[in-house]
């Protein structure tokens, strides 16, 4: 398997995060996370993988906005039904594109169901091709180094963990990752209420 990971492990996350970003409901960061884990055992370099993620994000994008500026419409306009709710939703969309485009562009990157369909909605809305590449290539990078440096430190602190205190030691440091990231959303989840 470490074989397998050194040589065609890049090769499988550009395909898989490229495909995803094109519009496929694949696993791409589920991909960068494993890939930054492998990175942190040196069995893959971090600077590579964040490279080939960040790439294969604005590639895919740019392969979905085309894709739906190609053929949305004509696809969305083919069928009766489809047609009715194109022209009911379309214009808000258009409206909101025109006015919030880049910002939707870059931070869909970061929500999965979202980072597979904004590309889409982009192209089929006629959001302009640069604009939408700046904010792409923005959100791709941020995203790849992010994921990535976050999965390679929590990838290395286990393995640390469980070269120093066994295998409970790294299910322990696992642990205390998700329990500090649940108390840190039910703060804000608490904040958010006492705003209001």
């Amino acid at each position: 398997m470490t074989h397998f990971v050194e040589h065609y492990g890049l090769v499988f996350l550009f395909a898989i995060v490229c495909l995803e970003s094109a519009g496929l409901w694949l696993p791409g960061e589920t991909a960068l996370i494993a890939a930054g884990v492998y990175a942190a055992e040196g069995r893959l370099s971090i600077v590579a993988v964040i490279v080939v993620a960040a790439a294969a994000a604005i590639i895919g994008d740019n392969i979905g906005y085309w894709l739906g500026r190609e053929g949305g419409r004509r696809l969305l306009y083919r069928y009766e039904r489809a047609a009715r709710f194109a022209d009911r939703v379309l214009p808000p969309a258009e409206r909101f594109f025109e006015r919030h485009g880049g910002k939707a562009v870059f931070f869909a990157r970061f929500f999965g169901g979202l980072r597979v369909t904004g590309a889409w909605m982009a192209g089929i809305t006629r959001l302009s091709w640069w604009r939408f590449l700046v904010w792409n290539a923005a959100g791709g990078v941020v995203w790849a180094v992010g994921v990535g440096l976050i999965a390679y430190y929590a990838g290395r602190a286990a393995a640390e963990a469980i070269a120093r205190y066994g295998v409970y030691g790294g299910v322990l440091v696992g642990v205390a990752i998700v329990l500090a990231v649940g108390a840190l959303h039910v703060r804000r989840r608490r904040a958010a209420v006492y705003e209001t």
